[in-house]
């Protein structure tokens, strides 16, 4: 007969080392949050002795400033609030543009490393020791010169196709807003997620039979299809809104301006020579006999690479690429060096007008904190999801 264990018993005693624990935790937290407490009622009571306003109650005021980049109409006369609103839309779009292209070139730069042609090895190898080795902010101001100075005006704006780059900007034509647009977003949506569905098909396929079929070009091909087909069930609208040469500017169209371009290039190719060398030790830590394997069931070197050993290497790449798109996104901050409208621009603005300092800094520590935060939860998904299972 077996005789059963007497039932855990939670200890209230000093002696007990989980009570102990949970004590001391609780000690902790109380010490934190007594230290945030004085600090702010510190500051707060400062504030006050020096007759200085306290508040975001200055959010709801008229801005009383205007915006040269926006993503949607802004003038002086709307509130604070929507100001950074605006402030945090070209952050983001800067971050997100940023890590898409950051990724690509860096894991170009990384794989390029491991070429049989030794030009390509040696230019991936300079371009990354040139780039993370130049400060941040001095690539910002090289970008930044180089269209402001080194592109020509309006007037003789370099021209290639529809599209117009000079001191101006890039411009380009943009479709005049109709309802099959929309459409084709809906089947766009549509095909990214059939072309998910294929490409989880096809994996499987190649572990039962060892046939590999296309896991990008079809995906791709999907998409296309599936954007076409709502198009044209939306009647396929085709009109353009084309730029032109005006006697002092670009007119019509779409432009992004040299700001934009040269925040988003800096913090590009600056954050893609660390992504290289993040996707270059993340190849290495893979075992040679992968390779070797995959040579013996008759892949290619670029089969090899993208089906045996990318997927290996995630496991080891994912957490400090994280690292890097979140340097990419706090180094936006940089953007208002060269005049460019992002979330610190727009707080030093209203800082200066309002003297609401310590509101305003608050402001911009939480928009960081909130972003950083989110990919931090994104990455650390998909990190979970790409992690090899054991049995």
């Amino acid at each position: 007969m077996t005789q059963k264990s007497p039932p855990n018993k939670k200890s209230w005693s000093w002696r007990s080392q989980a009570f102990r624990g949970l004590m001391y935790q609780l000690i902790a937290l109380g010490l934190i949050v007594a230290v945030v407490w004085f600090i702010a009622h510190n500051t707060l009571f400062n504030m006050k002795m020096r007759g200085i306003q306290s508040g975001f109650d200055f959010l709801t005021g008229p801005a009383g400033f205007d915006i040269g980049e926006s993503l949607y109409a802004f003038d002086s006369a709307q509130p604070y609030w929507q100001a950074f609103l605006v402030g945090l839309s070209n952050t983001l779009r800067v971050a997100i543009l940023g890590i898409i292209l950051t990724t690509v070139l860096g894991t170009l730069l990384g794989v390029g490393r491991f070429s049989r042609n030794a030009l390509v090895r040696g230019v991936c190898y300079a371009y990354v020791e040139f780039f993370r080795n130049v400060p941040v902010l001095l690539q910002l101001l090289m970008w930044y010169l180089f269209f402001t100075e080194a592109l020509p005006a309006a007037t003789e704006a370099w021209t290639l196709g529809p599209l117009f780059l000079s001191k101006g900007g890039l411009s380009f034509p943009v479709p005049v807003w109709a309802a099959g647009h929309l459409w084709a977003l809906f089947g766009l949506i549509a095909g990214l997620g059939l072309a998910v569905v294929y490409r989880q098909w096809a994996r499987r396929q190649f572990e039962a039979t060892g046939h590999l079929k296309s896991m990008f070009w079809v995906p791709v091909a999907i998409c296309l299809m599936g954007c076409l087909l709502g198009w044209l069930a939306g009647g396929a609208p085709m009109a353009l809104d084309s730029p032109m040469k005006g006697e002092f500017a670009i007119e019509k169209g779409g432009s992004l301006t040299p700001e934009f371009l040269s925040v988003l290039l800096g913090l590009s190719i600056y954050t893609a020579a660390f992504v290289a060398e993040v996707v270059r030790s993340g190849i290495q830590s893979v075992a040679l006999g992968q390779s070797e394997a995959a040579a013996a069931l008759g892949l290619n070197p670029g089969q090899s690479m993208r089906l045996v050993m990318l997927p290996q290497a995630l496991r080891v790449i994912i957490p400090p690429m994280t690292n890097q798109f979140l340097n990419l996104t706090k180094n936006s901050s940089l953007a208002v060096a060269i005049g460019y409208p992002d979330v610190v621009s727009i707080a030093n603005t209203a800082l200066n007008q309002t003297g609401r300092a310590v509101e305003c800094i608050s402001i911009v520590m939480l928009v960081y904190l909130c972003t950083s935060l989110s990919t931090s939860m994104l990455m650390n998904w998909y990190n979970t999801r790409s992690a090899i299972q054991e049995r």
